[in-house]
């Protein structure tokens, strides 16, 4: 997966946008301003802190050398993610699990209003 192809998956989901607080380099991409996924899409190798359910995280660092506990991140909740030691596919699952565990973590009326979205 290329860079333009991460970023532009990440804001295929429901109200996702992308932001840069820490600095131009970082991309923070959030829904309703929680956030799902973060990389430095210029980075070499390509990598992306992802949300992970706290067992998953564990088992897939098991599995796979290209998945490590998340950097600057609560290690427990995130994984980091070198893209390019992943086949695309699960590259998107992964982003799209850490999207579901974000929004489920939202209130109620916030969740219905990304349904209707």
């Amino acid at each position: 997966m290329k860079p333009e192809q991460l970023r532009a998956f990440c804001l295929e989901f429901n109200a996702a946008t992308e932001e840069f607080p820490f600095n131009p380099e970082t991309s923070v991409f959030k829904v309703l301003g929680k956030v799902f996924a973060l990389t430095a899409l210029d980075g070499k190798p390509l990598t992306v802190n992802l949300k992970c359910d706290p067992d998953d995280a564990v088992r897939l660092r098991e599995e796979h050398a290209a998945i490590v506990p998340g950097w600057h991140m609560n290690k427990r909740h995130w994984n980091t993610v070198d893209v390019a030691g992943l086949p695309d596919r699960l590259v998107r699952e992964l982003i799209e699990d850490s999207y579901d565990l974000v929004v489920a973590g939202l209130p109620k009326a916030e969740r219905l209003r990304l349904d209707r979205a």
